[in-house]
């Protein structure tokens, strides 16, 4: 273990609100704390907000009282950058500027002792960057804290190119000893939680873009059918439009504008007219108070089908794959199941011989009906479908009142390749494996940063084993059909696991 001692002294350059949350956290593990700002005064008004926030934390009894004030006796506003000459580690939360950073470290190195541990809680900028102008580099390390610090447990600790070993493990370890979960990575655009988690925003603005379905829909299928806590449309308005297309377009233009990243037009359009979420009072969606002034309007209800009849039988034929499950509710919702010899990959026939088929890679007889991939069929509350063209309406309500009667709620879009759940679960595991496959992390790791950085419901690779890489694969090899600009293309370490296991999904 090489953790810092609990004797050592943690300085904090920065004090905005991740300053003092990184500040808080050092301090409940029981270091001394020295809070340090540019700005005259502003390391007392800190220090001042993070006394406030132990004494609410009292208050709530989620820790004693006389363990805050053990605490606050060891929390140290330092007015002058000599002050921090002692600091066994130094962490800076200071504006997301390279200049500023590399200006900053300069200082600290003038200041700290040869054996103290740099380390910037940028999450945009490349940590090699910031340690290239120091005498040290190898002593700096990424330590990206996730907002709010005292409350969300991820931490990735990313080496850059110069960074030692030595510096990664007691910043790993000094990051577990202080209760959170440390993720190790290499410097990357992005990182691990905003490099693999592109997809989920651009596969649901893409499919808004092709007008298959709204963003109140796009984000209920997400929650309902995917299992996330949060549709994309409705997540970027809590974070900010301008936000979140500032990352997307920053890790864009570190890949040299590689497609898998290229961000949304529709965006920029929400980002140029202003309306860039709650904190504007409008976003995707309009969250301004009503004429009475009571309540907000608020997201929209989803697109809903309306009850419709279950078939009295439906007639599988071969493996369904991921969507294995569902004869099985069929037959606990009363449903006939006739099995049939398979002729071709997994299918579900209605009464009228149309094909129900898992958005997937393979031909869609036409006409014939889609419907998304569910993170759990049983659990599932929504279901989206798509039919092709041709499809009579009666047929369409057929296969609504088919996943009404298995307890699900039906959400009739547009028929694009993937439908909404498969093709971003696809696409997260395709760039996680990619990252895993250049060794910027190990797949212990990018799975725990995807669950802790931003609550996915598994992590990419796990959730890929579930559905098998061959569907994954198949899936993007379709999409990347009908769009072949390389955004959909697998990359060559999700084809080859996918060969390995047997190539195919079903037959």
């Amino acid at each position: 273990m090489t953790a810092l001692d609990r004797n050592s002294t943690v300085a904090v350059v920065g004090v905005g609100t991740m300053g003092q949350g990184i500040a808080q956290v050092a301090l409940l593990a029981g270091h001394r704390v020295l809070l340090h700002d540019a700005v005259p005064g502003r390391a007392q008004v800190a220090a001042d907000g993070v006394a406030g926030r132990l004494d609410r934390l009292v208050g709530k009894g989620r820790i004693g009282a006389t363990d805050v004030k053990d605490a606050l006796a060891r929390l140290i506003p330092a007015e002058s950058s000599a002050d921090l000459a002692g600091a066994a580690l130094v962490v800076e939360a200071v504006v997301e500027d390279l200049v500023v950073k590399q200006a900053l470290f300069a200082e600290m190195e003038a200041v700290v002792g040869d054996d103290c541990l740099l380390a910037t809680n940028t999450s945009s900028l490349p940590v090699t960057a910031v340690a290239g102008a120091l005498r040290l580099p190898g002593r700096l390390v990424g330590l990206h804290f996730f907002n709010p610090a005292p409350l969300l447990p991820l931490v990735e600790v990313v080496a850059g190119a110069a960074t030692d070993a030595s510096a990664v493990a007691t910043a790993c370890d000094t990051a577990e000893a202080w209760g959170k979960t440390p993720v190790r990575c290499t410097d990357t655009p992005g990182f691990l939680v905003n490099r693999i988690a592109r997809p989920f925003y651009a596969e649901a603005l893409r499919v808004y873009e092709e007008r298959a379905a709204d963003p109140a829909t796009i984000d209920a299928v997400l929650r309902e059918c995917g299992g996330f806590a949060m549709g994309p449309f409705e997540l970027t308005d809590l974070i900010g439009q301008d936000v979140n297309e500032a990352v997307t377009r920053s890790v864009w233009e570190a890949f040299f504008h590689d497609p898998k990243f290229t961000p949304s037009l529709a965006q920029r359009r929400l980002v140029e007219s202003g309306r860039l979420g709650r904190k504007t009072g409008r976003g995707w969606f309009d969250y301004a108070r009503d004429a009475g002034g009571a309540g907000t309007v608020g997201q929209p209800a989803p697109h809903t089908a309306e009850p419709a009849l279950a078939p009295p039988y439906i007639v599988v034929r071969g493996d369904l794959g991921p969507a294995g499950a569902l004869p099985g509710l069929a037959r606990e919702a009363g449903i006939e199941v006739r099995e049939e010899e398979p002729a071709g990959s997994g299918v579900i026939a209605l009464p009228d011989g149309t094909p129900l088929r898992l958005a997937d890679g393979h031909p869609m007889p036409k006409p014939g009906i889609r419907f998304d991939l569910a993170l759990d069929y049983r659990t599932a509350s929504r279901i989206a479908v798509a039919p092709c063209d041709g499809v009579h309406a009666d047929v369409v309500d057929t296969a609504v009142g088919f996943f009404q009667a298995l307890g699900k709620e039906v959400s009739v879009i547009g028929d694009v390749p993937g439908l909404i759940v498969a093709r971003t679960v696809a696409m997260l595991a395709d760039l996680a494996t990619d990252a895993v496959s250049r060794q910027i992390a190990s797949a212990q790791d990018v799975d725990t940063a995807m669950r802790l950085g931003v609550n996915y419901p598994l992590g990419p690779l796990e959730w890929c084993e579930r559905i098998s890489a061959a569907y994954v694969r198949d899936l993007l090899d379709v999409l990347h059909l009908s769009c072949p600009t390389g955004r959909y293309a697998p990359c060559r370490e999700l084809r080859r696991r996918a060969d390995a296991a047997g190539g195919v999904i079903s037959s």
